[in-house]
């Protein structure tokens, strides 16, 4: 016969249970060396995926940026000339006859002008949104470190001022406009 009664069973039964319950507790709480380098193998996949992906959009972004510009520019000229008997603004005063009120003539119109004022064609002059000339809203006839658009007042057309620092053109952003838009290389360079 046993001494041991049923109720000590039980006793040694639940501290059995207690004792595993709590080791495979503390063995839940910690990581091995394999289970983090996998994580970590799992976050270098998605990040070598991800990142060029972004970096796409951002440049996605400058082009459509670049070539919104150039059409609210090219329209805006348009709707000038249409307006001031198929003139196009003078290369002296472009800024200022797209984005101001002017008369027939092309002069700036003043509010004591009995003449009706044409325009404006634009709030501002956007910036070009790539390259070399980044940021920039000059306008002007030839490339300069400041020069954002070039302009051809013979024939009223605005291209984006897309050269490099040594003057020659960034082939990189036209091939890129060009792939993702439906313009041609002489809508973005006069050769």
């Amino acid at each position: 016969m046993h001494s041991c009664t049923p109720g000590f069973f039980l006793i040694v039964k639940r501290l059995m249970m207690l004792n595993t319950h709590q080791h495979s507790t503390r063995r839940s709480q910690a990581f091995s060396l394999i289970e983090l380098v996998i994580v970590v193998v799992i976050i270098g996949i998605i990040g070598a995926v991800a990142v060029p992906r972004m970096s796409r959009g951002s440049q996605g972004a400058s082009i459509n940026a670049l070539v919104s510009n150039l059409n609210a520019i090219n329209k805006a000229l348009d709707l000038y000339a249409a307006e001031h008997d198929g003139s196009y603004p003078t290369l002296a005063g472009i800024e200022q006859q797209l984005t101001s009120k002017t008369k027939q003539d092309g002069t700036l119109w003043s509010s004591g002008d009995t003449e009706i004022p044409y325009g404006p064609y634009l709030r501002t002059i956007p910036p070009i949104s790539m390259g070399a000339r980044k940021g920039n809203t000059k306008i002007a006839t030839s490339d300069a470190a400041d020069v954002g658009w070039l302009y051809y007042p013979a024939r009223g057309i605005i291209r984006p001022n897309i050269r490099r620092i040594d003057g020659a053109t960034d082939e990189t952003i036209v091939s890129n406009v060009i792939n993702t838009t439906e313009l041609v290389r002489d809508d973005l360079v006069k050769d």
